[in-house]
C-alpha cells in the first residue's frame, strides 16, 4: 500500500448516495453531506437505480467520486468503473453507511461517518491490490472455495416471517412434512473438493488429493496469498500456502464466494493481481 497524494479543500466532489443507505441510515447520509459540503463544492447525486448510477459515475467529469452506502455499493462501484475501463483514472473515495461494512472497514476506510467523511477531505490516495477473474469479474477482500455456508433462517423466527398468518406457516409446516428434505446445494456444501491448485503455473494442489477449502486473498507488491487446506485424514493436515500473481483453480464443478457473492458452478477460473489498480482516499498517517 503507497500513499499517492494529499487532495486540496478546494477539490470538487461528486456525492454518489446508494438508496439503500438512505432507507437504512438516514441519519448519517445527512451527516456525511453536511461534512462533505462545509469542506468542499459538493454535487449531489440521489440514483434511483443503477443505470442512473451508473450515468451518474460516466458524467463525474473532473469531480472526485464520492460513494456513500454498504460494501456492497463500494463493490458494485468498482465493478461498474473497471468495466468501463475507468478504474485507473478514478480516485475513489467511500463513506460506509448502511448494514454491511467489514469490507470497507478491513480496506481502511473509517466505518463512522463523520470520520470516513473527514477522511474523504484530508486523506491521501493510496493505492491497493485486486483480483480480476477470467470473466472480468473483481474480488477486493478475497474469496474462498466451498463458498462458506449461510445459516438456515428459521420459518417460525421473529423477523420477517413473524408476521405471517397462521395458514402460511401451516401450509408451510405441511409441505415440509410432505416434501423430502434436499440433500445441501452446490452453494452450501463444505464437503472435501477435488481442485487443481496451481500458483504463477506450478502445481499447489493436485486431484488426486482432495481439499477442504481454498482461499486466496490480494496481498502486497502484486502479489495474491493462496491458502489451501487439505481434507484431514486421521490428523489435521497442515494447510499449504504460495504467493503468485496467478492463481488458477479447476476440476469438478464448483462455486466460490468473492467477497460476498457467490458464484458458479465453473469447471475452471483463474484470478490475477491487479496491481495498485484501486485508487482509494484513506486517512493520511
Amino acid at each position: 500500500m503507497a500513499e499517492v497524494a494529499t487532495f486540496a479543500m478546494s477539490d470538487q466532489l461528486l456525492v454518489v448516495i446508494d438508496p439503500i443507505a438512505l432507507r437504512t441510515d438516514g441519519e448519517s447520509v445527512r451527516i456525511a453531506k453536511d461534512v462533505l459540503s462545509a469542506g468542499a463544492a459538493t454535487k449531489v447525486c440521489l440514483p434511483e437505480d443503477p443505470d442512473e448510477f451508473a450515468r451518474a459515475l460516466a458524467k463525474r467529469g473532473s469531480r472526485r467520486p464520492v460513494v456513500v452506502g454498504d460494501d456492497g455499493a463500494l463493490l458494485r462501484t468498482v465493478a461498474l468503473l473497471h468495466r468501463q475501463r475507468q478504474l485507473a483514472e478514478c480516485v475513489l473515495s467511500v463513506v460506509p453507511v448502511g448494514g454491511a461494512l467489514s469490507l470497507a472497514g478491513s480496506l481502511g476506510v473509517p466505518t463512522g461517518a463523520v470520520a470516513a467523511a473527514r477522511a474523504v477531505l484530508d486523506g491521501v490516495e493510496q493505492r491497493l491490490d485486486l483480483l480480476v477473474d477470467d470473466s472480468d469479474g473483481v474480488v477486493l477482500g478475497g474469496l474462498r472455495i466451498p463458498p462458506i455456508r449461510e445459516p438456515a433462517a428459521s420459518a417460525d423466527a421473529a423477523g420477517p416471517t413473524a408476521g405471517r398468518p397462521p395458514w402460511l406457516r401451516t401450509c408451510q409446516s405441511l409441505v415440509r412434512t410432505l416434501v423430502p428434505p434436499r440433500g445441501p446445494s452446490p452453494a452450501g456444501a463444505s464437503g472435501p473438493s477435488r481442485l487443481r491448485v496451481e500458483v504463477d503455473g506450478a502445481t499447489l494442489v493436485d486431484l488426486d488429493q482432495p481439499v477442504a477449502a481454498v482461499s486466496v486473498t490480494p496481498g502486497i507488491a502484486g502479489l495474491a496469498e493462496v491458502e489451501v487446506r487439505p481434507a484431514s485424514v486421521g490428523a489435521e493436515a497442515s494447510p499449504l500456502r504460495a504467493e503468485g500473481r496467478t492463481v488458477t483453480v479447476s476440476g469438478a464443478h464448483f462455486r466460490y464466494r468473492a467477497d460476498e457473492a457467490v458464484s458458479g458452478p465453473v469447471r475452471r477460473r483463474t484470478w490475477t493481481v491487479g496491481e495498485g489498480a484501486l485508487r482509494l482516499v484513506l486517512p493520511g498517517r
